[in-house]
């Protein structure tokens, strides 16, 4: 009886020491934030930013993460260089006082093992408001061309541009605004973490 509760016990610590936190690095060249809005009632536009860069955190036996995003407002990219330059302007993006936005998660929600949103604090021009994402996509497999784990994952929101002192020419464009967030993130080295 003995035996079989050192066992146990055993058992139980090396399952804690394999439930450790995973820190996983933003991949930028496999990274899209994207953001579509009505223009004037035409269309639906969307449009990206090119450059983002942070980590995502996992204890998937704990079932508990985060995630910390920055993107970078100059690498917006609408295909259309002049206006690039014009909702990089004070009346949009401001990106020569603002050249960053942020999101900093507080809490990710599972469902069994699989993520299905995840709540935290998104900063634009200053500004902070809390936001939670809907996961509509998850998976981490081993990456088959980096040879390390990684894992991907498609998210979105809606928010007012207005919320952000963004909302020059709303409601002809329109204030609300979804944020679409598909990401790739490979497993940092242990050195990093």
């Amino acid at each position: 009886m003995k035996r079989i509760a050192t066992l146990a016990a055993l058992t139980v610590l090396t399952a804690a020491a394999h439930a450790a936190p995973e820190t996983f690095t933003i991949d930028n060249s496999h990274t899209y934030p994207l953001f579509t809005y009505n223009h004037h009632g035409f269309s639906n536009q969307t449009h990206k930013f090119d450059k983002t860069s942070g980590t995502v955190t996992l204890d998937r036996a704990a079932r508990t993460g985060a995630v910390d995003v920055t993107i970078d407002t100059r690498s917006v990219n609408t295909g259309y260089a002049v206006f690039d330059e014009h909702i990089q302007a004070e009346d949009f993006f401001d990106t020569a006082r603002y050249p960053t936005i942020t999101f900093k998660s507080s809490k990710m929600t599972f469902k069994g093992d699989q993520p299905t949103s995840v709540a935290g604090e998104l900063t634009i021009k200053g500004v902070t408001r809390p936001v939670t994402l809907d996961i509509t996509h998850f998976l981490c497999k081993p990456h088959p061309i980096m040879k390390v784990d990684a894992c991907g994952a498609n998210a979105s929101t809606r928010i007012k541009r207005s919320d952000f002192n963004m909302g020059k020419y709303a409601p002809y464009v329109s204030d609300e605004v979804t944020l679409t967030l598909s990401i790739e993130a490979v497993k940092a080295p242990p050195a990093a973490q």
